[in-house]
């Protein structure tokens, strides 16, 4: 069998050119996305900054720990803190008698020039000791360079699990394709005597040789393409300065591999089985037509999973709609309706060509009908394009929409004329105005004892003139019954009756039973959490909205704002959209590099499939020669049967788009959230139009090879 396999990988290089790019692509993908997470698990060891000079260093307690219940038994889960616990004064006293105290930039820590054994003894667990580079979790940029590892833990996630889907996708297509045009030989292998088994082990044979060797391929491209990713991310500002792709890291390589030469496997297995069917006299076939590309394991399969992504969204709208709206919900919804479209294509495409509007005269008729009888080859060219379409409407177009909902929703929250934005805010006096500031901060909730929740919130320092102010989505009680004693809630809240008392953490970590006095829709992910300035303690305002009566100079009092706060005074308007860009810079760049990666695999493996089934049909344009037609006329041809191939994977696309996009705009309504639908139609038609170009060079650069000279 390997030498069977052999000989053929050697005479039909081309048929199989369009496999082994996916393939190597795909596992270059997956190893560059590797590396780097393996880099973002743990973070360098960095010197301490803040008190560099102080061999000790005392820190109050940065994280809350909870008990919450594990199955039969419980468990300790810890969140981070808003900011560490100061340090207690009469502890700090009493470290004083041990050596030189140093305070620096807060309360939240002292540095001690005194022996970390005597200093651990005396602390005995009120606050954390840390010693050696530990000193280093005392200066802020510890915290920030931790969050954004986990924003390049969460961006190259995404991407890695893409690449996986994508690759796992074109890589079956694409296989399948090649199979379908060796149907003539394998009809004379069976003429031959050889047995269906015998066929099917000829393909996995193939396979595992072509896998390997593209596996291979692809952890060496992989390898060279971490580096450079590492530094766009730095470039991109959504990694630390510092960070930067560790060599000598060896597990994602192994992953990427097998899971290359396994995905090889996998795609050839179904077509293996199909090509084990053929029989003797499909070697005596001179028509092209496709027939019997819809097997019902594929028709099952498909309708399965169009069923799933339909029900899904379903159940996640009468379930839990904001989950809808979460950035991970944007990758993996498309996936199941891609891979149901694609699956159950062979029902579609001859509907969507004859719906598709072509030339006239003889080659525009030539066009449609050649393209709607071979189904086989139109899918294989336009699956990497719906993927690349579906996935670029889906992303960019769930990212738009959010931000936009989200910022039409925070201008409809306040009533408020300006607002002034900035760092510490002062309280300002503007005569004839209504003035209510807030300050960020969190709380914290046990749900279900089973989670500990943190939530997002807002501290108002006068509630009256919040009141005044605020224009929320109450489904529940008042507003205007905020104190020290109770908090305003979202509708996620596990409890959130009127007048019932939830215990919770607040901000630093200490406990609170506070009542609930309103409560708001979960809307579009804004604020829906409100508590007053004594239950976030240490917060400073960086929010002022302010009501202008009727007939004040508002330039006047932005510039008597802006000369008393020293703060941004922005309209209400424009506030809005500086708080919720259409897409923050961060999510763009994650959002180009998924996109980026569907895009060049599309442009691989659609170059590789158009080669291979330009070349497959060298006595097909000899004939046509043979007919009467012209070299130019071939050429159009083909240049337009991939052109409507492109089309047909454009539209499908499209559908997948329209449907994402539709659930979006249900679950933002069930939410309760205005629906402001941003349709990336510039994207979308820029990946299509890429698709167009590829696809017309390679199929007319092909065609002379195939019989047009």
């Amino acid at each position: 069998m390997l030498t069977v396999a052999l000989a053929g990988l050697r005479a039909r290089w081309a048929t199989f050119l369009a496999s082994f790019l996916a393939l190597t692509l795909g596992v270059g993908l997956l190893t560059t996305m590797g590396l780097g997470l393996a880099s973002t698990f743990d973070a360098p060891r960095r010197a301490p900054e803040r008190f560099a000079s102080s061999p000790v260093v005392v820190m109050g307690r940065d994280t809350l720990t909870v008990e919450v219940r594990r199955g039969p038994g419980t468990a300790e889960v810890s969140k981070p803190l808003d900011r560490p616990h100061p340090v207690d004064e009469a502890l700090v006293r009493d470290l004083g008698t041990l050596g030189t105290v140093v305070r620096a930039g807060g309360p939240d820590a002292v540095g001690v020039d005194a022996p970390a054994g005597a200093v651990r003894a005396l602390v005995d667990g009120r606050a954390q000791v840390l010693t050696g580079d530990d000193r280093a979790r005392a200066d802020a940029r510890t915290r920030q360079d931790a969050q954004a590892l986990v924003a390049v833990n969460a961006l190259l996630g995404t991407a890695g699990g893409v690449a996986a889907f994508v690759s796992v996708f074109v890589v079956a297509s694409t296989f399948a394709f090649a199979v379908a045009l060796r149907r003539r030989e394998f009809g004379l292998l069976r003429t031959a005597g050889a047995t269906p088994g015998q066929v099917r082990r000829v393909l996995l044979t193939e396979a595992l040789v072509m896998g390997t060797a593209a596996s291979a391929a692809g952890c060496v491209l992989g390898a060279l393409g971490a580096p450079p990713l590492g530094r766009l991310l730095v470039e991109g500002e959504v990694a630390p300065g510092w960070f930067a792709v560790r060599a000598g890291v060896h597990w994602p390589l192994h992953a990427a591999f097998w899971t290359g030469l396994l995905v090889a496997v996998a795609g050839v297995w179904a077509a293996s089985r199909r090509a084990g069917r053929v029989g003797p006299a499909e070697a005596l076939r001179d028509a092209d037509v496709d027939t019997g590309v819809l097997p019902r394991g594929r028709l099952v399969t498909g309708a399965v999973l169009a069923v799933a992504g339909a029900g899904l969204l379903v159940w996640g709208l009468a379930t839990d709609p904001a989950d809808l709206l979460g950035r991970k919900s944007w990758v993996t919804r498309p996936m199941l309706l891609i891979s149901a479209v694609a699956l159950l294509s062979p029902l579609l495409v001859r509907r969507v060509v004859r719906l598709l509007p072509v030339t006239r005269g003889g080659v525009g008729l030539l066009v449609r009908e050649n393209t709607a009888a071979s189904v086989r080859r139109t899918s294989a060219v336009a699956a990497p394009v719906l993927v690349t379409v579906a996935l670029a409407g889906s992303l960019l177009g769930s990212a738009g929409t959010v931000t936009a909902s989200r910022a039409a929703e925070a201008r409809q929250s306040t009533a408020a004329q300006l607002v002034v934005t900035g760092e510490a805010l002062p309280a300002p006096r503007l005569e004839g105005a209504e003035v209510s500031a807030s300050a960020p901060t969190s709380v914290f909730v046990r749900e279900e004892d089973t989670a500990l929740i943190r939530y997002g919130a807002r501290a108002v320092t006068d509630p009256a003139a919040f009141a005044g102010l605020a224009r929320l989505p109450v489904v529940a009680g008042d507003v205007r019954g905020l104190d020290d004693g109770s908090i305003v809630v979202s509708e996620e809240w596990e409890r959130r009756t009127v007048g019932e008392h939830v215990a919770v953490w607040l901000g630093d970590g200490r406990p609170a039973r506070l009542r609930i006095a309103a409560v708001l829709a979960a809307g579009a992910g804004g604020d829906a959490v409100f508590v007053t300035a004594a239950n976030a303690p240490g917060t400073a305002v960086d929010r002022i909205d302010v009501g202008l009566a009727p007939g004040t100079d508002r330039a006047g009092a932005a510039r008597a704002l802006r000369a008393a706060t020293g703060g941004t005074v922005r309209t209400a308007d424009a506030w809005a959209a500086a708080v919720h860009p259409r897409t923050s810079p961060q999510t763009r760049l994650g959002l180009l590099v998924v996109l980026g990666i569907a895009l060049v695999y599309t442009a691989v493996c659609l170059a590789g499939t158009l080669l291979m089934a330009t070349a497959a049909r060298r006595d097909e344009t000899a004939s046509l020669r043979l007919a009467g037609a012209t070299r130019g006329q071939v050429l159009r041809t083909v240049a337009g049967e991939a052109l409507l191939a492109v089309a047909v994977g454009t539209v499908l696309g499209a559908l997948v788009a329209a449907v994402d996009l539709a659930g979006m705009a249900a679950a933002l309504s069930a939410l309760g959230a205005p629906v402001a639908m941003e349709v990336p139609w510039g994207a979308a038609a820029s990946a299509a139009g890429v698709c167009a170009v590829i696809a017309v060079t390679c199929a007319t650069a092909a065609c002379p090879r195939a019989g047009t000279r």
